[in-house]
């Protein structure tokens, strides 16, 4: 084997994915909870990360979120996208049609959840999802979920991970996890898993 191609296959054997954070809806600045925390870790473990405030980051319209996820983040098939609240929806979306390396959901949802006027109008909830499109296009889906979250249904929580046959983490007692500086159960699946 060659120099080079074996620098390469070094470089390829030891690179890491790049963690991607696609935060929710009604969020003022991407370092909202436990998001600046997981961050630092991230990157203290060797990986990249691109975690940043998403254009129209108050009402998160999916005409707006998915060419920033395709043109600006360039979202491929090493990243590992965690979505949380509204940002797990784009990362749904964003995977019908994009191959990703695995997405990790946070308290998603992938119904308008009974009319609210922002899931609504986002965008997201327009067309059909295509499930089939979601698994076949990244290695793995993991899901996050409180036990007792305020904001979204468990059934909702029920529906995504038999539709995408995801890795479910239930914290028993968490909530949408909005009120927390850490998150130590998602940074142990990452370390174990990534």
């Amino acid at each position: 084997m060659n120099h080079r191609l074996r620098a390469f296959f070094c470089y390829a054997i030891t690179m890491k994915q790049r963690f991607v954070f696609i935060h929710g809806n009604e969020t003022s600045h991407w370092s909202f909870a436990w998001a600046k925390w997981l961050k630092t870790e991230l990157e203290a473990l060797g990986h990249q990360t691109f975690f940043e405030t998403m254009p129209d980051s108050i009402n998160t319209r999916a005409k707006y979120w998915l060419p920033f996820m395709q043109d600006h983040i360039k979202i491929g098939r090493d990243d590992v996208i965690i979505g949380w609240s509204s940002g797990g929806t784009a990362a749904l979306r964003y995977a019908e049609n994009h191959t990703i390396h695995s997405t990790i959901l946070v308290s998603p949802n992938y119904t308008d959840l009974d009319g609210d006027e922002l899931e609504v109008q986002s965008g997201f909830y327009d067309e059909p999802w295509s499930w089939e499109s979601i698994k076949a296009n990244q290695k793995a889906i993991a899901l996050f979920t409180g036990g007792r979250d305020p904001y979204i249904p468990q059934e909702e929580f029920d529906d995504i991970a038999r539709f995408t046959n995801a890795i479910r983490v239930q914290v028993a007692d968490g909530d949408h996890f909005n009120t927390q500086q850490t998150f130590p159960e998602l940074l142990e699946y990452i370390r174990s898993n990534y």
